[in-house]
């Protein structure tokens, strides 16, 4: 049964929100939250047609809400949920996925039932913790895990990850056979059917929604796959567009071959990690951010659960290996076995790094590099050693350092797309120039640098400039929505050394500012001592430009150095390099 209210169809009329309630099985009933007018989402989609935010309430001997919804629905969506049950009432929320969308209303369903169980991955878990900015009662759960509600309500839980982000997990009920998805399956698409009745309708959303978000992770999505083969699904109840039934078998079989072709033809990395121990999984994230910022996939493998099969398909098909050192013990057969595995499968062909997990009885880390380099693995970066609890500063290390393993793996793409530029194009490109410039930041620990060409004035009011920033740049994560920083403008006749400076490549986490004179901005950024002039800047909003960020910025505090002087102008004779 579906329900939507004679108030909220005239919502729909004025502010295009309206609220959707319906039984989808035995106990469990649908939130859907219709945006019809939404036309864009994140930088990924422009939409067509709208899109919905799927919640869930499955009632037992206890109750459990599955995923909230985006905060703009905050009034409607409580105001339908109390019709429903007192949310204090509610036991667990289960947190699939924390990306505002789904998770938007988290902070006042906090406020209103206390003391609810979140149940979420460890990495959910984690970023909800950064998110509401306050206490709340968690309960971490890992694949396989299951959360009995009563009344045949037995919850089990699927782990997903990098589907689209590191903390996503499914929940399948054994007691409906309703496989709760969040984004994956899902589709920007807002209607009033609640099944997918008319796939031709949807083939293009779905579609769409799978290339933009699933298919840069092809090989979760297999591994997922994998992972939820043995259970036995009726519904697919996702947390966007239509639940998928009358065809939902065919959905699926999309997912799977469109991800085995992507996979086929995509080079990837195999990140081994040991789940639970030390700070492997927060040190595995960051370096697999940085990997991912190359263009690069990852697959993350947990070095504790995989089986030697795996291990073996895994490690034969990968461009790149990176282990996490795991705990040393006699007693664990199957962590050794693993590293048998992989240097028994590993080639002369792929690039390595290692880490230390800091768990304070780790694998020695040098015997097994010395063993992949007599295999003749080239190691992309010098092994993380771990000689403290990680920092902001460690997590940068170990972001910078995927990200020159990416950028190794990426170097023979790289150059064929180079050749195959038209000639006259590439120089012509060339023709137009460009001042020198220095972007400087430091953001609590972390500093960083780069040397820019392409900025530009972009507004008058306020006072805006546009950057181009490649998506592989350290300095790119430190740009964020909000961040501030320091843009210098260097002077003609008086930057030779400072671009020679800041053109080296600097290892992981080295200090970009060593022999270079800086004072510290109001915005506690370094200002370079020898600029022509410099602004203060702060992040409005990135618009993603295939393998750059143009990152638009408002500036308030400025300052020329030499009125006289004229800025260093940067004259090239291809378009296809800086």
């Amino acid at each position: 049964m579906v329900a939507l209210t004679n108030s909220l169809q005239a919502d729909r009329a004025s502010g295009r929100l309206t609220l959707q309630t319906a039984t989808i099985a035995r106990d469990s009933t649908a939130i859907r939250c219709l945006d019809w007018d939404r036309d864009r989402f994140d930088i990924e989609f422009e939409l067509q047609n709208g899109t919905t935010y799927n919640s869930f309430l499955i009632r037992g001997e206890k109750t459990a809400l599955v995923d909230t919804s985006h905060g703009k629905f905050e009034s409607l969506y409580f105001n339908c949920l109390e019709g429903l049950i007192d949310p204090a009432a509610i036991d667990y929320l289960i947190v699939n996925h924390t990306e505002p969308d789904h998770s938007g209303l988290i902070q006042e369903l906090l406020n209103r039932a206390p003391r609810i169980i979140v149940v979420g991955s460890k990495v959910a878990i984690q970023f909800l913790e950064n998110q509401v900015h306050r206490a709340f009662k968690a309960h971490v759960v890992k694949s396989g895990d299951r959360l009995d509600l009563g009344q045949g309500h037995q919850l089990e839980f699927v782990s997903a990850p990098n589907l689209h982000w590191p903390d996503t997990i499914f929940t399948y009920d054994h007691g409906t056979q309703v496989l709760y998805t969040c984004d994956v399956f899902g589709m920007h698409y807002c209607d009033d059917a609640l099944y997918d009745e008319v796939p031709k309708l949807l083939e293009p959303d779905f579609q769409y929604y799978y290339d933009c978000l699933m298919k840069p992770n092809a090989r979760s999505v297999l591994g997922a796959l994998k992972r939820m083969a043995p259970l036995s699904v009726h519904l697919v109840a996702t947390g966007h567009g239509p639940l998928l039934q009358r065809h939902k078998d065919d959905w699926i079989g999309r997912y799977r071959h469109w991800s085995k072709a992507q996979s086929k033809a995509a080079p990837f990395v195999a990140l081994f990690y040991a789940d639970g121990y030390g700070y492997s999984d927060r040190l595995a994230r960051a370096i697999a951010h940085g990997i991912d910022k190359t263009g690069i996939e990852v697959e993350l493998v947990d070095i504790q659960e995989t089986d030697a099969h795996d291990v073996r398909e895994l490690v034969s098909a990968a461009a790149g290996l990176v282990i996490g050192m795991p705990p040393q013990s006699v007693s664990n057969s199957r962590l050794h076995s693993t590293l048998s595995t992989i240097l028994a499968t590993a080639n002369k062909k792929q690039a390595m790094g290692l880490f230390e997990t800091g768990g304070g009885h780790d694998e020695p880390i040098y015997p097994l590099r010395n063993r992949l380099q007599e295999l003749g693995l080239t190691e992309a970066f010098a092994p993380l050693v771990m000689k403290s609890a990680p920092s902001e500063v460690t997590d940068k290390r170990c972001e910078e350092s995927g990200t020159d393993l990416g950028q190794w793996l990426n170097r023979d793409l790289t150059q064929q797309q180079l050749q195959s530029l038209d000639a006259d194009v590439d120089r012509a490109l060339g023709r137009l120039s460009s001042g020198l410039y220095l972007l400087t930041v430091r953001k609590g620990e972390v500093s960083g640098a780069m040397l820019a060409s392409w900025v530009m004035q972009a507004s008058f009011q306020p006072l805006g400039v546009a950057i181009a920033i490649a998506k592989d740049r350290a300095i790119e994560s430190l740009l964020q929505v909000g961040d501030t920083f320091v843009l210098n403008t260097l002077e003609e006749g008086n930057y030779a050394h400072l671009m020679k400076h800041f053109l080296k490549r600097f290892p992981p986490g080295a200090d970009r500012f060593t022999g270079i004179a800086t004072y510290d901005a109001t915005n506690g950024s370094p200002i370079l001592a020898e600029a022509l002039a410099y602004l203060e800047c702060t992040v409005t909003y990135r618009l993603e430009a295939s393998d750059h960020w143009v990152v638009y910025c408002t500036a308030k505090v400025g300052r020329v150095a030499n009125v006289d002087g004229l800025t260093a102008i940067h004259h090239r004779k291809v378009g296809s390099h800086y």
